[in-house]
């Protein structure tokens, strides 16, 4: 009988991805197993990046290559691991994927790769963002490890009655997938999301994940719906998406694929959808994706009026008696009647 030949094409331009799918087709073909375990390594800290990989790299444990600053490889005894980080203001943060031969060496591995932050790691909450885009024909998505933001101030969302924090609270607990913020720029409306992305961390004892995109063309394909429903992404957010949730009937052909997850599987698994948007009117949205039982908000985030902003601006202060008095000649004006909460920021300093 004649023996039955077989061949697989992959095309990537991502050599180290190249070389560990070559190792475990080769294992399979095989009838061997190679890297049966699997775990993702990501913490952000206060040290410059090419620090932190100058000193992963040079570990004698293991051999590294550097595909560039920010992109490094690791290849051991039954190990094989990829990193990425960006850079922030003040912290760098940093995703591995580790395969390993057992638990034991994916452990080590972990612990090894932690231990170059030392003490700059960061430890509060964090959350990952999955930053999704398309790339060609096929969804491609960077990974970016973000510090959960404090507590919001009441004061900053007058219109949230009860506190922001109690309305978090709710809407995580809550059955229903879809928040809306609607509000012009500059009104608090990222700032708001952060804290729920945030709270979402701080209950999975600091693993959240996160699904975001602003790519409209990324939206107009399934690719990211299915990412989502197969996923383990506990938020999915759409910043600025004024022409996604515009009604159906003005020629809206992209908002079905959102109202038929929130109602499946994402709903009975308590995931959560939120969009921002900066449309003016209540009306300018799609009724069905506001209905009662889908949405469990539209939060209308307007701007503040002199005296909110002056509440604020003393909050925010804290009894810094500088920061009141540049509060107080910013809020004076008579002729200016509102003002964003970042305007309250910016004035303080």
């Amino acid at each position: 009988m004649e023996q039955l030949k077989y061949s697989i094409n992959a095309r990537t331009n991502d050599v180290p991805e190249m070389i560990f799918k070559s190792r475990v087709a080769n294992a399979l073909a095989e009838g061997k197993t190679r890297y049966p375990i699997h775990r993702r390594v990501n913490f952000a800290a206060r040290v410059e990046l090419e620090a932190l990989f100058d000193a992963i790299a040079l570990d004698p444990a293991w051999r590294v290559e550097r595909i560039h600053a920010s992109y490094i490889v690791i290849d051991g005894e039954g190990l094989y691991a990829s990193g990425w980080g960006s850079r922030k203001s003040d912290y760098c943060s940093v995703s591995f994927n580790v395969w390993a031969r057992d638990v034991a060496t994916a452990e080590a591995a972990r612990e090894r790769i932690l231990s170059k932050a030392a003490a700059t790691r960061i430890t509060e909450p964090m959350f990952t963002i999955n930053w999704s885009f398309l790339a060609g024909n096929e969804l491609d998505s960077a990974e970016i490890e973000e510090i959960a933001d404090g507590d919001l101030i009441d004061e900053a969302y007058p219109e949230i009655k009860g506190g922001v924090r109690a309305f978090i609270e709710r809407y995580l607990d809550s059955k229903e997938a879809v928040l809306v913020l609607q509000g012009p720029p500059g009104t608090g409306k990222t700032r708001f999301i952060r804290a729920i992305l945030g709270e979402i961390s701080r209950r999975n004892d600091g693993d959240a994940q996160v699904l975001y995109t602003g790519d409209m063309k990324a939206l107009e394909t399934d690719q990211i719906f299915v990412k989502f429903i197969t996923g383990w992404d506990n938020a999915f957010v759409v910043e600025d998406a004024d022409h996604l949730l515009k009604p159906r009937a003005e020629g809206n052909q992209h908002l079905h694929r959102f109202l038929t997850i929130a109602d499946g599987v994402v709903r009975s698994q308590g995931r959560k959808i939120i969009f921002s948007t900066n449309l003016p009117n209540v009306g300018d949205l799609d009724e069905a994706l506001i209905r009662p039982g889908r949405c469990f908000a539209l939060l209308n985030i307007r701007q503040l009026t002199a005296d909110e902003a002056a509440k604020l601006a003393v909050r925010v202060a804290a009894g810094d008696p500088e920061k009141l008095k540049r509060a107080q000649a910013a809020f004076e004006n008579p002729a200016q009647r509102s003002y964003s909460v970042a305007s309250v920021y910016k004035a303080l300093g």
